[in-house]
This record gives structure tokens, sequence and C-alpha cells, in this order.
């Protein structure tokens, strides 16, 4: 006999969780927070958790409060007796952190993976990690999916002739392939050097571009800054049109006004972070559907591999 689901959200994502509970089929559990004057902050389950599995959505994104929140109600439903305890965290904050490049900085990614496991989650379930080797940072299930199923129909859908599939980075080139292999079209490569993080120094092409209409794919967008002068450098290289697929959309800063006034003809993203701001170059995707049917499977104990799909 399989548990009963039950899905609950933290403050930071609850539109979305809304959004996946109406998509699983079931209402969202009530989160009491009790918020004292200091900033501290209390959450509680209204009804009884006891033997249920439990789907605990929030993204992480800064502040931190986002992340503590999701170990207090972890650890709140591992106090009352739930059965399983899922943290479904669409955007997986500090991902960037994942290993130590420099003498002594932390790798917090890691710290994270411990911190919710110590909490007592049982099952982690996410998006489009920065690097795919945090899985290895868990010593529980992780069940990672991608955008690319909800991206590479979207990008059927606009019908462009001489397409082609563009990594900002080396780093993102293995997305790019992944890409540009499901699209049957061409793979190209923007080179960048940094001179501190979020500031490029210069960047450029591998690969040709001429009379092509380019689609760059990446993990997130910050900034803007590499998506911006990928655009810029691409259409100098004689591209057609640059457009870019990015899962999740921090857009920290002055992002949107830089996309806003790029050569980029769109850029499309998911909301597994709320945009506060809209901008007629944006456009979001829904990653509510993905998310209940992967739970859905989960809580019946059925495969969730033809997800896993790049």
């Amino acid at each position: 006999m399989q548990p009963v689901a039950k899905i609950f959200a933290g403050r930071a994502t609850k539109a979305l969780a809304e959004q996946i509970s109406s998509s699983y089929g079931i209402s969202l559990g009530e989160v009491n927070v009790l918020q004292f004057s200091d900033g501290e902050f209390l959450p509680s389950f209204i009804k009884s958790v006891r033997g249920s599995r439990v789907f605990l959505i929030q993204s992480t994104m800064p502040s931190s409060d986002n992340l503590f929140e999701l170990l207090q109600m972890i650890d709140a439903a591992k106090r009352a007796s739930a059965r399983h305890i899922t943290a479904v965290i669409p955007y997986f904050g500090y991902a960037r952190q994942d290993r130590k490049d420099k003498p002594r900085v932390p790798i917090t990614s890691k710290l994270v993976t411990n911190l919710l496991e110590a909490a007592g989650a049982t099952r982690i379930m996410t998006m489009d990690l920065h690097a795919d080797q945090i899985q290895g940072f868990f010593e529980i299930p992780v069940d990672h999916l991608y955008s690319s199923s909800l991206f590479i129909p979207d990008i059927e859908k606009l019908k462009l002739s001489d397409l082609t599939i563009a990594s900002p980075d080396m780093g993102g080139s293995k997305r790019a392939t992944a890409y540009a292999k499901q699209l049957s079209t061409e793979v190209v490569i923007c080179y960048k050097q940094r001179k501190q993080a979020n500031q490029i120094d210069k960047m450029t092409v591998i690969g040709d571009v001429s009379n092509r209409h380019v689609i760059l794919v990446d993990d997130m967008v910050d900034t803007g800054g590499t998506l911006v002068k990928a655009a810029e450098m691409l259409i100098d290289q004689g591209a057609k049109s640059v457009r870019a697929y990015c899962t999740h959309g921090v857009l920290s800063g002055q992002a949107i006004e830089k996309i806003e006034n790029s050569k980029l003809e769109e850029l499309v993203i998911t909301n597994t972070i709320p945009q506060l701001k809209q901008s007629s170059k944006i456009r979001v995707l829904d990653v509510a559907g993905l998310f209940a049917s992967v739970m859905q499977k989960v809580n019946s104990n059925e495969s969730i591999s033809g997800h896993f799909v790049m």
C-alpha cells in the first residue's frame, strides 16, 4: 500500500507549488509561518503528516532564509513522523560552488547537501543542476530533471531553418551537444575568459554561425552579461538571429535591462524562480506539469527514467 502524498510549500515558490499540486490533483497543504520581530521564523504544518509521503517544495535562491525555511520544514516533517520526505528544489541554489578552485574557499554545494540530509530529507528532486556531479554529493536518491523536455519541443515549434545550437561557455558544451543531437543540427561553442566572477574579459566563438539562426542554451542566466556579449558577438560573426534558452532566471542586478537592450531576439526561461519584473523579450515556460508527473511516479514507485533525457 503506497503512502498518502501530501504537498507543502515554502514561501519563496508558493505560486509554483500551487500549480504543481493542481497538476498533481491534490490540494496544497497549509503551512503556518510564525514571524518574530527580529526576523526569526517558525514554520509548522496545520494537519498531521504521520505516515505520509511529504513533498516539500522550495527553490533555494538567495536569501539564505529560503534554504533555512526548507530545512526547518524537513525537520518538522521528520519530527511529525512523516514516512518519506522529498525536498523538491526546482532551483538548487549554491550549485556554482561545487569545487575548490582556489585556496581557502568552501564547497558550499556539498555543505548544502549535508544540511538537507542532516535535517531528514529522504529524497531530493531538482532540475538542471549547475554541475551534474552534485548528485554524487548526496547519500540519498536524487531525481535530476532536465528542462530540455520543455525547451526542445518549444524550439521545434519555431520552425527555424539553418539552426545552430550554441553554448555560451566551454562548461556547457555537453548540454549544447545534447540539444544539437536531439534537433539534428550543428553546434558551436563560445569561449570566454573572465576577469572575475560575473565580469567577462573577452569572448570568441568556436565554429561558423554565418547565415544561421543561433540558439544559446544554458542552465541559468544571472547578470545577463554572458548572454548579451555572446549575442552581440554571434551577430557580428554573421548570425541571422540569436535566442537564448536558460532554465533558471536568476536575473540579478540590471540583467533585465541588459537583455531588453541586447541583440537577443528573446530569452526563454522557466518558472523555477519567481519573476517579479516583466520584459517583452523574456518568455517563461511552466515546469509544474513535469514536476507533478515525476512526483506521482515516485509516490507510486514507477520508473521515471523517461524524464532523464537531456
